[in-house]
């Protein structure tokens, strides 16, 4: 049995639907943005998806996701941020999130 570590299971249910193309776009996961490590990335749309566990909602790590967030922005990136209850609970809405940020690049 693989062992998951905490606040990674929505990582992994997240996974389980992105890989392989399975939303018409390919994505990678833990993929090297600038100096950043983003959860996942879809190369060809330039969109960094983050799946944030309960400590995301610490004041000092909103600052430090605001800075990084800043930092891949600049680099032509769009980031889009899920919660791991919502990752969890309406996992279809990272789907639905992506292909419209597909349509507006026109895609």
């Amino acid at each position: 049995m693989r062992c998951v570590r905490p606040g990674g299971l929505a990582e992994e249910r997240v996974w389980a639907r992105l890989r392989g193309g399975k939303v018409g776009w390919k994505v990678r996961r833990q993929y090297p943005v600038g100096r950043h490590v983003v959860d996942f990335a879809c190369i060809p749309l330039r969109l960094v998806i983050e799946i944030d566990g309960g400590i995301h909602e610490r004041e000092d790590v909103m600052l430090d996701d605001h800075l990084r967030r800043q930092a891949i922005e600049a680099l032509g990136w769009t980031v889009i941020r899920f919660t791991n209850e919502q990752a969890l609970s309406e996992p279809w809405r990272i789907d639905d999130a992506i292909r419209a940020h597909a349509k507006t690049l026109g895609l």
